[in-house]
């Protein structure tokens, strides 16, 4: 074969190596020594910089197992370096500089809560972020802004994605959730401003609302906001894991009912028709013996007998009892049952997440409704029971004061339904 011929056949080859060549090169993971330059590098680091654009886009593509391999990597390099000092924050104020980098830190966090406890150090870098992201997403640099049906298409698509508390099946459901004489709110950041961070849906009535399925009801008339006296916040979902920890859900309230007062100065009164997540859970671990003492009944043998399975028979039959017809024994217990856990303290914190959200913003547990959501979410976790919690302006500071001494504030004659 003729010289010219063989090195015409060698070009397209030594072209696709060097083309492979390349594309390992961009795409191969940091030797240890180079992820200890993405801590150790100036910020104005040009190499270091390019390497940090590089962990990100890889970690970006990587799925699970590589992503757990990738962190377990920083978190071993963290831990070798003397003296370490804000090294850890020097990492992260590197990639916040990359293209989208806050929102790509909010999803770093997120897998950073997922697999503390598994990947040995990671937990100090996860703090640190956490501290970043504190002073990232402080509320001053929050914009509350309303959504309606005429938001952007997009944007309304993240409510359902995100509707954390009374899934949102279709866009009719949607467009009632935030029709006109309805109210849906939201912070956003500048720095991720096509995502909701957390959203309030609210709904108007002439007295405080009592049954979550009514709101939702497809067929219920519109409100007349001419008549409306209450504020009702029947959903509050955050969208980010990676900000979990990070509260600014207590601004969004308060700063929401400024907004409300100030375009209906006829409401009177604020108050949450709220989910309680944990209860069912938490009574179905009770024994014969925590129940007689909180229900203050010694006569019933029930308790007693398979005293370890009382609490899960508690629970089937207030679920039972929230879709038939309930006698009043039962409601009566299942409402003090509710109650009981509601303002239970452990480690310094109330037990229940949404009581400890409302409660830490200054409001009080004003009544307990019965069979108030019904559907298979609402029977599972509470068995159908919810709370409204009370909004009193006038009131939050002395409501946190009480609070802090571990005394949960409930209304002075709490009312069951």
């Amino acid at each position: 074969m003729p010289e010219h011929t063989l090195e015409k056949n060698r070009e397209p080859t030594h072209g696709l190596i060097a083309r492979l060549g390349r594309w390992l090169e961009r795409d191969r993971l940091p030797a240890p020594v180079e992820t200890q330059t993405l801590f150790a590098a100036r910020l104005t680091d040009v190499a270091a910089n390019r390497l940090a654009r590089q962990w990100s886009t890889r970690y970006t593509t990587a799925d699970d197992a590589e992503r757990r391999f990738l962190l377990a990597e920083l978190a071993q390099t963290s831990a070798g370096i003397e003296p370490r000092d804000d090294l850890g924050v020097r990492l992260f104020k590197r990639l916040n500089a990359q293209t989208d980098g806050l929102r790509f830190l909010v999803g770093l966090r997120a897998d950073m809560l997922r697999w503390r406890k598994q990947i040995a150090g990671l937990t100090l870098l996860e703090r640190e972020l956490e501290g970043l992201l504190s002073n990232w997403f402080d509320v001053g640099m929050l914009e509350l802004k309303p959504i309606n049906w005429d938001s952007p298409a997009s944007l309304l698509e993240k409510l359902i994605q995100y509707e954390a508390v009374h899934e949102i099946h279709s866009w009719d459901e949607l467009r009632r959730r935030v029709a006109k004489d309805r109210r849906c709110y939201a912070f956003f950041h500048p720095g991720m401003d096509d995502v909701p961070l957390i959203f309030v849906e609210v709904a108007f009535a002439p007295k405080m609302a009592d049954n979550v399925q009514v709101l939702l009801d497809m067929q219920t008339p519109p409100d007349d906001l001419s008549k409306a006296r209450w504020a009702i916040f029947y959903s509050i979902s955050s969208t980010q894991a990676g900000l979990r920890g990070i509260s600014f859900g207590n601004f969004l309230l308060k700063r929401v009912i400024d907004e409300l007062l100030s375009e209906l100065p006829n409401l009177k009164s604020f108050a949450t028709l709220s989910p309680i997540p944990g209860f069912a859970a938490w009574l179905g671990k009770q024994d014969g013996k925590v129940l007689q003492e909180l229900l203050h009944d010694r006569t019933d043998n029930q308790y007693a007998q398979d005293s370890v399975r009382s609490g899960l028979r508690w629970v089937a039959q207030l679920q039972k009892a929230a879709v038939g017809d309930a006698s009043d024994v039962v409601q009566r217990a299942g409402l003090k049952l509710a109650a009981h856990y509601l303002t239970s303290i452990k480690s310094g914190q109330l037990i229940d997440p949404v009581a400890r959200f409302h409660l830490g913003n200054g409001a009080r547990i004003e009544r307990i409704n019965w069979a108030a959501d019904c559907s298979p979410k609402g029977l599972q976790q509470s068995c159908a029971m919810m709370v409204n919690y009370l909004y009193s302006l006038d009131e939050l500071d002395e409501n946190l004061l009480q609070l802090a001494a571990g005394k949960p504030r409930i209304a002075r004659h709490l009312r069951w339904r």
